[in-house]
């Protein structure tokens, strides 16, 4: 009884806090997550776009590209000069501002509604699930803009001479293969996102709820407090690599060419694993850990302080 009492004041203390005046809510609250999102994840993949070069290109030809990744740049570069490694440039920064707006505001604003249907106490006893279903319904719109944008990026880099730039890989692909090509990929991407995007997440809520459990939030500084992002988002993001590379492989596969006519997406992916096999679904994994990790650690990071930056504080806190 005693413990029961305790998780209802706890509980009516989180919603007291959030509902505090000053605290944004609605669409004030949610649009500026929905921002910070959008920069978060624009900045740290746009300015990640050579690693991306290069694993995409051990992904799609693992006979020249069979250096690793610091291999993989030498030729990229003795190849075709320094400039190829920002190929596919535009369409990241595009592409991951919608999709780091949609995936981010998404997911906090699943998060609270599982919190209002479910109540404060219920969410947080059962957070694992709330951070899981979450993220999962907010990847899930964020592929729906990403998938078009993915699409013309991973063409650009597989045929270097194919267009120049977003504007004319985008609409050179829709004039000749119609916008169901934008979407050839939507089922890899979201077997690859959606997986990704829910280990993402529990893994970082997990290990930061682990760091503030033995250190308390409010006793932490706000420098040390992005400490505590990096770190936390460093391990997700090796977690969500691991678990979503497969699907990434078949994603660079499927896109770098159109499907023979009258071949469907199913029958494609089918081939195109039968071909992979396991081994093959891995190739890149080295550059895509450095790279994944590297951008999720960023992510979080930037994702607190431009948050904390534009004010928007609000919403219930359901860890423990």
């Amino acid at each position: 009884m005693a413990s029961e009492a305790k998780n209802k004041v706890d509980a009516a203390s989180r919603v007291a806090a959030a509902n505090a005046p000053g605290q944004l809510s609605g669409f004030s609250l949610y649009s500026r997550f929905a921002l910070a999102g959008a920069i978060c994840c624009s900045v740290t993949h746009g300015s990640l776009t050579p690693v991306d070069v290069v694993k995409t290109r051990i992904q799609l030809d693992p006979a020249t590209y069979n250096n690793g990744m610091i291999g993989g740049f030498r030729k990229v570069i003795a190849n075709e000069g320094a400039g190829a490694l920002l190929t596919g440039a535009g369409p990241t920064f595009a592409g991951y501002f919608l999709q780091g707006a949609f995936k981010f505001g998404g997911y906090e604003f699943f998060k609270q509604q599982s919190i209002n249907y479910f109540g404060v106490e219920n969410a947080t006893n059962y957070r694992t699930g709330v951070y899981l279903a979450s993220a999962g319904a907010a990847e899930f719109f964020a592929d729906i803009a990403l998938c078009p944008l993915e699409a013309t990026r991973i063409r650009l880099v597989s045929e270097p001479t194919y267009a120049n730039g977003l504007i004319g890989g985008f609409s050179k692909m829709l004039k000749s293969e119609g916008i169901g090509a934008f979407y050839a990929g939507f089922g890899p991407i979201l077997f690859k996102q959606i997986p990704y995007t829910m280990s993402k997440f529990v893994v970082y809520e997990k290990v930061a709820e682990a760091v503030y459990r033995k250190w308390p939030k409010n006793t932490f500084s706000d420098g040390m407090q992005t400490v505590v992002n990096l770190g936390s988002g460093l391990i997700a993001g090796f977690a969500a690599a691991i678990i979503s590379q497969p699907a990434d492989t078949m994603l660079s596969k499927i896109n770098k060419s159109k499907g023979l006519p009258g071949e469907g997406t199913t029958s494609r992916l089918i081939k195109i694993a039968k071909e992979l096999g396991l081994r093959g679904s891995f190739s890149g994994i080295g550059a895509r850990l450095v790279m994944v990790g590297t951008l999720t650690a960023g992510q979080f990071a930037i994702y607190g302080d431009i948050k904390k930056a534009l004010g928007a504080t609000g919403g219930v806190e359901i860890g423990k």
